[in-house]
């Protein structure tokens, strides 16, 4: 499974930066309620930069979640992902 392929129907992939506030937030909310992640660093995969440019008009701005269905959203809030997870199962 490469980096941009949407995820198994439990879990997202999350996109990245080492030094990212945002990203490491939503990694503790998603570590406390128990929902599966896969994290990419865009720093050190170029495919995946790439991608997280095309779905954010350009900018390589993180976190950006991709989602079982094919769906991205970036900075999504917890309840965001809840309900997107909800719904793909």
């Amino acid at each position: 499974m490469s980096a941009t392929t949407p995820p198994p129907a439990d879990t997202i992939t999350m996109f990245s930066t080492t030094w990212c506030g945002y990203c490491r937030r939503l990694k503790t909310l998603l570590d406390r309620e128990g929902i599966g992640y896969t994290e990419v660093n865009i720093e050190t995969d170029p495919e995946s930069a790439t991608f997280v440019e095309q779905a954010n008009g350009g900018n390589q701005t993180v976190p950006t979640v991709l989602f079982p269905d094919g769906t991205v959203a970036t900075n999504p809030s917890l309840d965001e992902v809840k309900a997107r997870l909800g719904a793909a199962a």
